[in-house]
């Protein structure tokens, strides 16, 4: 008989195909590890891990972060009035020193084929907006007679980057440079944009010119929206235009920023569907801070616990997971994590995923599994030890039932009217009870 983990992860392979989200997006970001200052060669070495050790789980999306078209990028932050590297078009391009596949105006076509051949998808960061040099240019627009000072608005500006102007959208032209951008895109065979300044504050006339931009692509691409937090008001904007948006600010290694996730995934749990998924950002996991923009060189400050607690909480509320560390660099420990199937199964599978109960430093989230039963997450979020009850009835459930506890991989036996846990501080289980 093949082990829960397995029969559901061959599950997600079957799911995939029947749209461009159907689950909750899995992938690599560059962004915790490398910042601004990623290369061609840290990507190809992190895509090579992922195809080897963790596509068989349903990892699959490699996504190069902000200013690749920057040849002299930095770590701890952005370069003001950068000199990016751009066609005469006005649209970003590789930056060739970073990306050397990209000369001779191959872009990132090179780069993603690769991906694409070990069975993987590329993704990349855009910025809201239109190059301030291609503005100060004054460029033409690809497939259009505007030009790009007619479309810029110079009053709308990024509040912690110097490299775009806003487009106005109520001028005429300026959706044929969304739509020249996201067809440059397709063309490279980019799957998956995430696209900054545009969900918080919101630009929704903007938002909704890369959702037709990429209607008309015809390449099915995923879009995601940050930074943020995302407003609940404006989720049905959100869900129309986008697959995923960012629900909260820049996530890393501490402890404060975890405990604020459950009341932010606890606020946006109605709003999780297919195709739809509110983001709680990227998990910092592993090896980070290589050139980052946030801390130095470093392994993850959150203890093995919190290490479980985060992912069990992203997974039982069906956030997208992006892992941010650099995967060569894995311990046996983190690729433990990464390739959990029961575990990663509630986060692809699970349904009506929400908050049980919490009860001060005691919380607990439920979802549906496949074939009947709930996957349980329990967590304790104080300083001591803490026995945790949960009753069968509460989770709609009654008579004896059986719980497999998915982190340790064992069966715990068959319990009438429900089951106490045991779990450390800041830490978390998570259960398949049947």
């Amino acid at each position: 008989m093949r082990p829960l983990g397995c029969l559901l992860v061959a599950a997600m392979s079957l799911t995939a195909a029947t749209g461009v989200a159907p689950t909750p997006p899995m992938g690599w970001n560059s962004w915790d590890c490398y910042g601004t200052t990623v290369t061609e060669t840290e990507v190809k070495a992190n895509a090579g891990y992922m195809a080897a050790k963790l596509k068989p789980y349903g990892w699959q999306y490699i996504v190069v972060d902000i200013q690749w078209s920057d040849p002299n990028a930095r770590s701890h932050g952005y370069r003001p009035n950068a000199e990016l590297a751009m066609d005469e078009y006005g649209r970003l391009i590789p930056a060739v020193n970073r990306f050397p596949s990209s000369a001779n105006g191959a872009g990132f076509a090179p780069l993603a084929a690769y991906v694409h051949q070990l069975g993987l998808k590329f993704g990349i960061h855009i910025m809201r907006g239109i190059p301030r040099r291609a503005v100060a240019a004054n460029l033409p627009v690809a497939g259009s007679k505007v030009r790009a000072a007619e479309i810029a608005n110079q009053q709308s500006i990024c509040r912690w980057n110097t490299d775009m102007y806003g487009v106005d959208m109520t001028r005429p032209g300026a959706q044929d440079y969304y739509d020249s951008i996201v067809k440059m895109y397709a063309a490279w065979g980019v799957d998956y944009i995430k696209a900054d300044d545009i969900a918080t504050p919101f630009h929704i006339d903007e938002i909704e010119a890369l959702h037709r931009a990429i209607g008309k692509s015809g390449r099915a691409i995923v879009l995601s929206l940050s930074p943020g937090p995302a407003d609940v008001g404006k989720a049905a904007q959100y869900a129309a235009n986008a697959n995923l948006w960012r629900i909260s600010d820049d996530f890393w290694d501490q402890w404060k920023p975890l405990l604020h996730a459950f009341t932010l995934l606890d606020r946006w749990s109605p709003y999780v569907k297919p195709e739809g998924w509110p983001d709680a950002d990227m998990l910092p996991l592993g090896r980070i801070g290589i050139r980052a923009e946030r801390g130095d060189d470093r392994h993850t400050r959150f203890t093995k616990d919190e290490q479980r607690t985060l992912l069990t909480l992203w997974s039982i509320a069906r956030s997208p997971l992006m892992f941010g560390g650099d995967l060569p660099s894995n311990d046996p420990w983190t690729l433990s994590l990464l390739t959990n199937g029961g575990v990663l199964a509630a986060d692809q599978h699970g349904a009506n995923s929400h908050q049980l109960f919490a009860r001060g430093s005691q919380v607990a989230w439920i979802s549906d599994a496949p074939g009947g039963g709930k996957f349980l997450g329990v967590f304790n979020t104080g300083e001591q030890p803490a026995e945790i009850r949960v009753d069968w009835k509460d989770l709609g459930l009654t008579g004896k039932r059986v719980t497999r506890d998915l982190w340790e991989k064992n069966d715990l036996g068959a319990s009438a009217d429900g089951r106490t846990f045991a779990i450390p501080p800041h830490g978390a289980g998570m259960y398949l009870v049947k």
